[in-house]
């Protein structure tokens, strides 16, 4: 097995054609052909299902796929290290930030940190949910990622940045605890709530707490989208739950009402994701620096305390 016949079958799952990764390889397709039944040979297994509509990869396929992405990613970081050995980290670095967390806004310290030290390298920024992360870091697509900690999941590992108390998110006029400057869960859950969708860590843990206590959730609409979620709290239609500094992060100009809950009270880890089975390269290394430093920095100054525990009051 090498590299190239790899490289090709990467492609052609991509493609969904074998007709059409020959055309973006400049290969013709009896030689893919050969490639892709040589790749089988080897493997003792099937890849591929052909069809009219083109090609699908089968289980080992599939697993074939994962592996190939991580062996060509690192052929890749192999030659881009030995060729700039010696000289200042460059190269593309990809990040996902959660929506719906006081990370998404590091991002403007982030690219004018690393665009400071490391004029060469290209930072990739994306919002991104739990659900498709793991598969996006194992297979290469993202160095790293900032997000709600969803728990073990294999094949990635997760280094606990922050663990916040949940607070309800509610417009100013909009009573629910009697003026009191936090909100029982049991109270929390008369309000009708926007929230992402449930592929979305947050929304699992809140799912997770109302449900324990054999309380309802009012689920008034699944919204991603901060401006959106802004003005659907300022017209009073209902409330979000987030931890503070999301809050503080997200909606700086309003005077919402933020009410941390209690009885029993919710709590949310914002996590660093990587990979567990290959080493970050140069430039991800340098990046990932940048970014636990912006983290530590931002929490000190807001908060003036450690950031792997937020205090439970504001």
């Amino acid at each position: 097995m090498d590299t190239r016949k790899l490289a090709y079958f990467v492609q052609i799952v991509d493609s969904g054609s074998i007709t059409k990764a020959a055309a973006t390889l400049h290969v013709a397709q009896p030689a893919l052909s050969q490639q892709v039944s040589a790749l089988e040979n080897d493997l003792k297994q099937r890849l591929l299902i052909r069809s009219k509509q083109g090609v699908e990869p089968t289980a080992a396929g599939h697993t074939l796929y994962r592996h190939a992405q991580s062996i060509l990613r690192l052929v890749e970081q192999a030659r881009q290290d030995v060729a700039s050995s010696g000289a200042a980290p460059s190269g593309r670095v990809s990040i996902a930030i959660a929506p719906y967390s006081m990370a998404s806004s590091l991002t403007p310290q982030i690219i004018r940190e690393v665009g400071r030290r490391y004029p060469d390298i290209v930072v990739h920024l994306t919002e991104i949910f739990g659900g498709v992360l793991s598969e996006a870091i194992k297979n290469g697509r993202l160095d790293m990622a900032l997000i709600y900690e969803p728990g073990k999941i294999r094949g990635v590992q997760f280094t606990t940045m922050i663990v916040e108390d949940l607070h309800l998110v509610v417009h100013p006029d909009l009573d629910v605890n009697h003026g009191k400057d936090t909100v029982t869960l049991a109270e929390a859950s008369s309000v009708g709530l926007f929230l992402p969708e449930k592929n979305h860590t947050l929304r699992q843990i809140i799912e997770k707490g109302l449900a324990d206590q054999d309380l309802p959730l009012k689920l008034v609409g699944e919204v991603e989208s901060v401006p959106s979620l802004t003005r659907l709290i300022r017209a009073n239609l209902g409330g979000t739950v987030l931890p503070k500094s999301a809050a503080d992060a997200l909606f700086p100009d309003q005077d919402f009402k933020v009410l941390r809950i209690v009885e029993p009270g919710l709590q949310s880890k914002i996590a660093l994701c990587t990979p567990d089975h290959e080493p970050l390269s140069e430039a991800a290394s340098a990046v990932l620096l940048v970014v636990k430093e912006m983290l530590h920095q931002q929490l000190i100054s807001k908060y003036g305390t450690d950031p792997v525990q937020l205090p439970a009051h504001p």
